[in-house]
């Protein structure tokens, strides 16, 4: 009986313990496990709270009425333990033939903490324990738990944390429960003390880890090297090692192997990367095959190769491109490209085949919009290029999201062909737009050293009604200006894209309350314009417009003498009215990704505006606007953004004997938050001259007033950055960036005399002629499209100015979006 008990216990031992060394007692066991025990009369389950006795009886082969072994038993105990559900599980059977099953279960987790993770965000550590089943009202599992704790460890150390520990702590609780708490202590990021290359000859180190997000040591203008150790960042980096050399004509290069060292503190690491370079090879013939449907002519003469260059893989792989979207436009949409090369290394040329598999030609059954709620299906249907019933096309799809993205009126597009599960032929084109607040209430509000407060305002709706309108009511007011201005512009008149604006304003400017030359002009008038587009991406627009000036002077400054001789009525003193008809021809190229916070693309615009005949005064304007955006990293992360633009106006014809020139209040200004940053808005440039005699001598006495110019010229180079704390998702909404602004304004017709008979504050003058007076400011912005509107804010600082500047160190922006 003794001996009997033993070897049932240290059958249970060995199942909840199975790294006890149990061989002696189980073949012990064994050699009498041919001999019947008895019938089974009965099954009982002892220690039972959570698991049903059903579910044990389920897992174990034993039933009521078995004639079993001392084997049988021993199977059912590991078939009940292989359950998960229990720590310990042991079983006997009495001479009545009732088989007992003792377990203890495994306690029930009720709770997940977590402590001391900050590298690692806390939804992210929940998702990997889930995925291995270690989650809120399931088992608790000690040995996984150890497994998980070795995981976490080591996913830390692939980040560069190489003194990162992670252990759990269980809390055991009143009927059977426990709470898990997860204690991370991440150590410091490891950082890269040395980084070597070995087995280049071509190129030189340097040049080589100048392709490296990984560095061992980053220059201050380096916003995307890193120091810290990652190794997905350290695979990265050799695949752009290789994409170097591959693109270069090294089609044997290798990389022969990689080590990394830690530092016994385990803080810093050592780097060691040894290449094998290989011999240069150029690219030889190349050519289509495969099943083209007898494009293959067409799509040989598209291949952006010539032969007896240097192989570049990345043109390769563009050509792959090519030619699939090439295949796309007729119905193959899956089209696949596959380069075939064939590397002759004692005349060190490669051949490539292209070869291609269009698969089935789909057609597009019906085109869907989801997630529009404002924006009506029509608005958005009219910018997609692929149409119900055609041939689907990749060049269509990506023409369609680009136009959607560039009107502005959504934070993402998606355009995706789905299968319909219907005709293995057809797909259904699934548009899914998720919208943006269009329409806004906007203050302005800035401040400057000189200039104090200013105040403006303006409500818009981008997306008038849902239909896709521009409707426009602008209100600016201060001390010296108020202007009402209610425009609307109808991108879509025709069908075929024609467009409509038109527009009526109202302005009232007192230039001697703004501190600039001292006039009065009540402005108002209204005017038409239509557009036409020339392709997807190119746009010109006709418009003519009637403007009443209604201008009155009480102290002529010398540089508009001559206009106000030409044209003052000397039986009117008062004022002087100018009724102009202005035409005007803008012209647009637009191939920026978005229209919101472009990443990618660069956009053009220039406009010719004339007084034509028949107005009171004739005269032109040319005015050139460019953008361009280079994103540095995949990501989009990182932004570079150049923006320049220039203007010129002058007269044409002669009037009472005169040449005509640009009337004064048409005159170009610079300064402000458009253009020329940290300077205040149209505060730069040529100032007022007014005539002075001291002693008898006959001279002119200057101003720190602003009369603008008939010239220009502005620049910008920004980079736009992550915004510092953002959280993730934010990339179209938070934008910052760090600028440097230059321009400079002149007047092509000023008289550089003035500047010798300068006889009074002459420290405020300069040859206003010159166009080589630059101001230069740099600084940093930061705009957010807000659920309450557009918020912006600047700070600015001018390192090149001139005397009598008025500077704008700070300014911000407000709105509110309906």
């Amino acid at each position: 009986m003794f001996n009997s008990f033993l070897k049932r216990s240290l059958l249970a031992v060995c199942i909840a313990n199975p790294f006890f060394y149990c061989s002696s007692a189980l073949a012990e066991a064994k050699a009498e496990s041919t001999e019947p025990v008895m019938q089974v009369t009965d099954i009982r389950v002892k220690g039972l709270y959570r698991v049903t006795k059903g579910a044990v009886l389920l897992a174990m082969p034993i039933q009521v009425g078995d004639t079993v072994t001392k084997d049988d038993i021993s199977v059912s105990l590991k078939k009940i333990y292989a359950t998960h559900n229990f720590d310990a599980v042991d079983a006997y059977i009495n001479e009545d033939g009732v088989l007992t099953i003792d377990v203890k279960e495994r306690p029930t987790i009720v709770n997940l903490t977590f402590a001391g993770n900050d590298a690692i965000k806390t939804e992210q550590i929940t998702e990997i324990i889930t995925s291995q089943g270690v989650k809120v009202g399931e088992t608790l599992n000690v040995i996984k738990l150890k497994e998980l704790e070795a995981s976490l460890e080591d996913y830390y150390h692939s980040m560069g944390r190489y003194q990162a520990k992670v252990n759990t702590i269980l809390v055991y609780l009143p009927r059977n429960r426990v709470d898990v708490k997860f204690n991370f202590v991440e150590g410091v990021n490891a950082k890269i003390e040395q980084i070597n290359i070995v087995g280049n000859r071509v190129f030189p180190e340097e040049k080589l880890l100048g392709q490296f997000e990984l560095r061992d040591s980053v220059p201050w203008w380096n916003f995307i090297a890193s120091r810290n150790f990652y190794s997905q960042r350290f695979n990265g980096d050799l695949e752009t090692l290789r994409s170097y050399y591959m693109n270069r004509g090294y089609v044997r290069f290798n990389v022969e192997s990689t080590r990394v060292e830690v530092t016994p503190d385990r803080k810093g690491v050592y780097v060691s990367i040894a290449v094998k370079e290989g011999e240069q090879y150029k690219l030889n013939n190349f050519r289509v095959i495969g099943e083209t449907y007898g494009h293959s002519e067409e799509m040989e003469r598209i291949i952006p190769l010539e032969k007896g260059d240097i192989y570049n893989a990345a043109q390769v792989s563009h050509t792959e491109e090519i030619l699939a979207n090439y295949m796309g436009k007729y119905g193959y949409a899956y089209t696949k490209v596959r380069a075939i090369t064939d590397v002759d290394d004692e005349n060190r040329i490669v051949n490539v085949n292209f070869h291609v598999e269009p698969g089935r030609r789909i057609y597009v059954s019906n085109v869907r919009i989801v997630g529009n709620s404002i924006t009506i299906d029509e608005v958005i249907r009219r910018e997609i290029r692929q149409m119900d019933g055609t041939w689907l096309s990749n060049e269509a799809i990506n023409v369609s999201k680009n136009r959607l993205n560039q009107l502005g009126f959504f934070d993402s597009v998606e355009v995706e062909p789905k299968k319909t599960g219907m005709d293995p032929d057809s797909v259904e084109l699934v548009t899914t737009v998720k919208e943006r607040p269009t329409g806004s209430i906007k203050a302005g509000v800035g401040f400057g050293t000189e200039t104090g407060l200013t105040l403006n305002g303006e409500i818009s709706q981008d997306n008038f009604m849902g239909y896709g309108g521009k409707a426009t009511l602008a209100v600016n007011t201060n001390k010296y200006d108020r202007k009402v201005e209610l425009s609307y512009d109808e991108p879509y008149f025709t069908i075929d894209g024609v467009s409509l604006g038109e527009n009526i304003f109202y302005e009232k400017f007192e230039a001697g309350d703004a501190n600039l030359v001292d006039y009065t002009n009540i402005r108002w008038g209204g005017g038409l314009n239509i557009g036409y587009p020339l392709n997807e991406n190119n746009y010109i627009r006709y418009g003519l417009t009637y403007i009443n000036n209604k201008l009155s002077q009480t102290n002529s400054f010398v540089q508009i003498q001559k206009f106000w001789d030409m044209y003052a009525d000397n039986s009117t003193t008062n004022h002087v009215v100018f009724q102009n008809y202005v035409g005007s021809i803008t012209y647009v190229r637009n191939y920026l990704d978005r229209g919101a916070f472009p990443t990618d693309g660069n956009k053009q615009w220039t406009n010719l505006s004339v007084a034509v005949p028949g107005s009171d005064t004739q005269y032109y304007k040319a005015s050139a606007d460019t953008t361009h955006f280079w994103p540095i990293d995949k990501e989009h992360n990182y932004i570079v953004n150049f923006r320049a633009m220039a203007g010129y106006g002058n007269g044409y014809g002669r009037k009472h004997g005169f040449e005509q020139v640009l009337p004064f209040f048409e005159n170009f200004y610079l300064g402000g938050d458009e253009w020329l940053r940290g300077f205040k808005y149209n505060s730069v440039g040529p100032r007022a001259l007014y005539d002075y005699t001291l002693l008898g001598n006959n001279g002119v006495v200057a101003t720190r007033d602003v009369v603008g110019g008939n010239a220009m010229v502005a620049g910008s180079l920004q980079l736009v950055v992550p915004t510092p704390f953002a959280s993730e998702g934010y990339d179209t909404k938070l934008r910052t960036t760090l600028f440097v602004d230059a321009g400079s304004l002149w007047d092509t017709t000023f008289d550089k005399d003035y500047v010798k008979q300068c006889l009074g504050n002459c420290e405020y003058m300069y040859d206003f002629s010159d166009p080589d007076n630059f101001r230069v400011s740099y600084g940093m912005s930061l705009v957010w499209m807000s659920p309450m509107g557009p918020i912006g804010f600047t700070l600015a600082n001018p390192i090149k100015k001139k005397k009598g500047d008025r500077t704008e160190f700070f300014s911000f922006t407000l709105g509110r979006t309906f």
